[in-house]
């Protein structure tokens, strides 16, 4: 597939009402300039408010999803999607709906025996002191159901935990504490279910925070990441299970730690990884000699059944 005709019109979706909105439309912009310059026949489209709203009155033949977070990444987009009979890039409703709760991604990897690290369910203060009697301290606090680090903390006291956990209650959604894990952190993107080259993270921040992911110049993104080839493989394939796990499809990022004793710890799993300048996706595709534009290619091939078997652009 190498003409671009064959895709029809795309609408690029992003945006959308998320504390990530801001991601996606730099996301966006970068994805929708990457079809133009290949000859799609492509359509930025901001979602500012309902989904349906916005592809109201278009005439369009397929959606690429670049919208992070919740009514994007969640599975409200693709059951709208599945519902209009638009195919689109990316996870179905389940694996978006479970990748985007960190909780229930949690305990799909633990049914399945894959190693993530304990945690505690915060419901309000008065679930403190048994988070602090199961994990101790360093924890950090997370709002189960957001992206880009947003409204985590790490807590290395009472008071500290305290203030996580109204920092993460304000984004109204399930809060959690989690171990801190003592180890090198990486990422792992999957391209058509395979992983590409591992990158290793290193921030002076407390930890790989907002700030950190797309703003920071101080932040170091190793690749070739310093693993021997059989431990990179390793690490390879436990992503690949990770995301087999929750179904996901298309393109997606597995972000693990190997603690200070050599055990992989899964965090989470991305179903619209973010396409910035600063993102990691690109940055594995370029290392395996995939530029951005042939990834946005790919991805978007994805979109078709049996998309992996589709070629790309020049």
């Amino acid at each position: 597939m190498n003409d671009p005709k064959q895709f029809g019109r795309v609408a690029v979706m992003m945006g959308g009402a998320s504390a990530e909105r801001a991601v996606s439309l730099r996301s966006g912009n970068a994805v929708y300039q990457a079809l133009l310059s290949q000859g799609v026949d492509a359509l930025a489209v901001d979602v500012t408010g309902s989904p349906l709203d916005a592809l109201t009155g278009l005439q369009i033949d397929r959606v690429f999803n670049i919208i992070h977070g919740r009514g994007g990444e969640d599975g409200v987009l693709q059951a709208l999607l599945d519902v209009l009979g638009i195919p689109y890039t990316g996870s179905g409703v389940l694996a978006s709906a479970l990748s985007m709760d960190k909780l229930r991604t949690k305990l799909c990897w633990q049914g399945y025996g894959l190693v993530t690290p304990p945690w505690a369910l915060l419901k309000n203060a008065a679930d403190i002191d048994n988070c602090i009697s199961k994990l101790g301290f360093p924890v950090i606090v997370k709002p189960a159901q957001e992206g880009s680090s947003i409204g985590m903390s790490k807590a290395t006291n009472r008071a500290e935990l305290l203030q996580a956990l109204a920092v993460a209650a304000e984004y109204h959604c399930d809060v959690y504490a989690e171990s801190w894990v003592q180890g090198k952190e990486y990422t792992v993107a999957l391209l058509d279910g395979k992983a590409l080259p591992v990158i290793r993270l290193e921030t002076p921040n407390a930890f790989y925070d907002y700030e950190a992911k797309y703003l920071a110049n101080t932040t170091q993104y190793h690749c070739p990441c310093g693993l021997s080839a059989s431990e990179e493989q390793c690490l390879q394939d436990v992503a690949e299970t990770a995301g087999q796990v929750i179904g996901v499809t298309g393109w997606a990022r597995v972000d693990v730690f190997i603690d200070n004793h050599g055990q992989y710890q899964l965090i989470e799993i991305n179903t619209v990884p973010g396409m910035t300048d600063h993102s990691l996706v690109p940055m594995a595709a370029k290392h395996a000699g995939i530029s951005f534009a042939e990834l946005v290619w790919r991805i978007l091939a994805s979109s078709f059944p049996n998309g992996s078997t589709f070629g790309v652009t020049d």
